[in-house]
């Protein structure tokens, strides 16, 4: 089991619209990355309103993409992320097929 100080951080968040998002950095506790076809950012939620936690900066709580070279048992192994647009809203930029 990953303990929760061993888990990536979100580096940069790029993605304004996000509630999360604070100057570039995403405030949420936790993000989920992926499904089974695309490396979204699942925590995305776009709101006027803004959400999370001052002082803390995410990290990868779980990422479904079973695919990608930094996932082992489906847990984000990168020794951190950046989230940006792409195909929709929020994707993890860090992805990377095996």
């Amino acid at each position: 089991m990953t303990a929760a100080l061993e888990m990536p951080r979100v580096q940069e968040c790029v993605v304004a619209a996000c509630a999360y998002n604070q100057s570039g950095d995403c405030h949420a506790f936790a993000i989920t990355i992926g499904s089974m076809d695309h490396a979204h950012c699942h925590t995305f939620v776009e709101s006027p309103v803004r959400g999370g936690v001052d002082g803390l900066v995410a990290q990868v709580g779980a990422c479904q993409r079973s695919d990608c070279r930094h996932n082992e048992q489906l847990e984000c192994h990168a020794s951190s992320i950046k989230v940006g647009p792409d195909n929709d809203l929020a994707d993890c930029m860090t992805y990377s097929g095996r």
